[in-house]
């Protein structure tokens, strides 16, 4: 597993119940001797997103057809969590570079304000 690789996962709840099985993607893998990835949550609910932060993944994009995703989505940066890799159920596929590192950016002017 490596950024930028779309995986399934039972993503947590915000209220720490177990979450639905969803496609997530890899933002980082932990350093050290904890081998834990962060992950952000993907969803097909458009109405979700917000304008200018999320990530949209359309049908018609270029890397689409690698993330393993079978309809419009939308990567909530907001939706964060760190997961032992063992949970992760499959890997669907994978972003491009140049999308992770524009999702990597928004979320790091996020964290900084």
């Amino acid at each position: 597993m490596k950024p930028g690789d779309v995986v399934l996962v039972r993503f947590p709840q915000t209220d720490l119940e177990a979450g639905k099985l969803r496609p997530a993607l890899v933002m980082a893998m932990s350093p050290g001797r904890h081998t834990d990835a962060l992950l952000v949550m993907i969803t097909s609910l458009i109405d979700q997103s917000v304008p200018g932060f999320d990530e949209m993944i359309e049908p018609t994009d270029k890397d689409y057809p690698d993330t393993g995703l079978k309809t419009r989505s939308v990567v909530r940066l907001s939706r964060l969590a760190s997961v032992d890799p063992f949970v992760v159920n499959a890997k669907l596929g994978e972003i491009s570079a140049e999308r992770l590192h524009n999702a990597k950016r928004r979320l790091i002017e996020w964290l900084e304000k």
